[in-house]
């Protein structure tokens, strides 16, 4: 390993290699940054630039793309309300609140350092844990992807919102709406009412940016106070900086959220939503202060964003071991690494040893130029907040439109848009919330498509659903979970009870 460090070392720290890198990493976050362009859209772009380059230097700007987008996906999150990506959605519970209380610009620094922590220890994770980690996301087959899908739903209800019931009825709308399109068994179409672009499904796309965009605008729209941001604007702008002390204070929301990321992060398909919504919970639950959770408190951000860009890492592991990406973004990297003559496999860490290990340590240098270009740039991103709303609203609005047109130019999309958005500002106003929604959406297919694989390979019989190891753990964990939280919403209701009749 040493020898493979050493090797890569010298690989990696050359002119035009950590140009590239950094390159990639300012691409990436300018993708990341804006609702509806992806780090894989970003990898995408960037595949022709790095056919002529050398593997670790065309490698390292792909990797750079990758940690950028994964960190600046909470710009948009914190300061709008807006997720750049469907990993971000997470940081929206405690981001915006405490941008909304003049913190963005600490909301954003803590963000910035959390996301950098869990890059370097998903680093360290990825070259010293690859094979075993591998190995256990092998054992995972439709049985253990259904009961993950469980474990998701619940954990999707209980950070939702403070009913537990509305959190499950909004998830199961999006688990409803994932069902639309053609049978992913038999090719039969489903509730596509003879609309051709339904017979792919719900596009996620056009319902993320609807959800939380262009719900977003139509709230601040309805609900427009012109002397709301000017009041707090210059106060955002002095707090603007990056929080390492504060960070390393709530060290173990950090540490649950490196572990999530990297538990998660090799589970293909498991994806980024799921890791952050996991170290969101986990973080709550174990904290002296859960009621403090969705008002702006530093441990929920800290929690996500590490998550977010430690699941990096950890969906790295599967695909340079196994050849088998752990989610969108590194399945188009898979393709990279195939055109530059980089085999992905068993026998990668043999064959190529000081190439993987240049590989490792050019995604380290990425998450510093992450670092280095989120910090020069946080009191420009904290000047969105100085925009007239107005105008804000409606260039965001216009990058909404642009955005979803440009994935495929369907114009059934923008009305998909459109109706998810008039959905959101009626679930946020009924505080059902947007979140159980579209990661309903995200975990419906994978719920479906394994349960019914799954019943499939076990001839119809159900019992190795709760049989399995693995299975049967994230099932018990979901039940005890919701337990957990129905017993804390009822105690929490006769305190407020008891308060209320001292009160009389």
């Amino acid at each position: 390993m040493i020898s493979g460090y050493l090797d890569g070392l010298g690989m990696v720290l050359q002119l035009g290699t950590l140009l590239a890198i950094a390159g990639g990493t300012l691409l990436g976050i300018i993708m990341g940054s804006l609702p509806g362009l992806t780090s894989a859209m970003a990898i995408a772009l960037l595949l022709p630039v790095t056919f002529g380059m050398p593997p670790v230097a065309g490698v390292g700007m792909l990797l750079g793309a990758l940690c950028g987008a994964g960190a600046s996906g909470s710009i948009p999150a914190i300061l709008l309300n807006i997720p750049g990506t469907p990993s971000s959605v997470a940081t929206t519970f405690d981001g915006y609140p405490m941008a909304k209380k003049g913190e963005a610009g600490r909301a954003l620094g803590l963000a910035i350092v959390a996301s950098f922590f869990g890059g370097v220890a998903s680093m360290i994770i990825l070259s010293l844990l690859a094979p075993p980690i591998a190995e256990f996301a092998l054992r995972f087959g439709p049985a253990e992807y259904f009961s993950l899908s469980i474990f998701g739903l619940v954990i999707i209800a209980s950070v939702a919102g403070k009913s537990l019931l509305k959190g499950l009825i909004a998830g199961l709308i999006g688990f409803f709406a994932s069902t639309i399109g053609t049978d992913p068994i038999t090719g039969v179409g489903r509730f596509t009412f003879n609309e051709l672009s339904l017979l792919t499904g719900i596009n996620l796309l056009p319902a993320l940016i609807g959800l939380f965009a262009v719900s977003q605008v139509l709230k601040d729209t309805l609900e427009y106070d012109p002397h709301e941001r000017v009041k707090e604007s210059t106060h955002r702008i002095d707090i603007a900086r990056p929080r390492f002390l504060e960070t390393l204070r709530h060290w173990k929301a950090v540490v649950t959220g490196v572990l999530s990321g990297s538990v998660v992060g090799p589970v293909p398909g498991a994806g980024g939503s799921i890791a952050s919504l996991v170290a969101y919970d986990q973080t709550r639950r174990f904290s002296k202060s859960p009621d403090k959770f969705g008002t702006g408190y530093a441990p929920g951000i800290i929690s996500v964003e590490s998550a977010n860009n430690a699941l990096l890492g950890g969906a790295l592991i599967p695909t340079l071991a196994l050849g088998i990406p752990g989610e969108a973004a590194t399945a188009v990297l898979l393709g990279g690494l195939m055109i530059q003559g980089i085999t992905p496999g068993p026998l990668l860490f043999d064959d190529q040893g000081g190439m993987v290990y240049g590989i490792f340590l050019a995604y380290l240098v990425a998450n510093f130029f992450m670092l280095l270009i989120m910090c020069l740039g946080i009191k420009l991103f904290i000047r969105v907040l100085t925009v007239p709303r107005k105008q804000l609203l409606a260039t965001i609005l216009v990058f909404c439109f642009i955005g979803v047109y440009g994935v495929d130019g369907d114009v059934f999309n923008l009305y998909l848009m459109l109706g998810f958005g008039v959905l959101g500002y009626f679930l946020n106003r009924y505080d059902f919330g947007t979140a159980p929604v579209i990661l309903g959406l995200i975990l419906g297919p994978i719920a479906e498509s394994n349960l019914r694989r799954g019943l499939q390979s076990f001839q119809g019989d159900w019992t190795p659903f709760f049989t399995r190891p693995i299975s049967v753990t994230f099932l018990v964990i979901a039940i005890g979970l919701l337990a957990l939280t129905l017993w804390q919403n009822y105690r929490a209701g006769k305190q407020v009870s008891a308060s209320q009749g001292s009160g009389v």
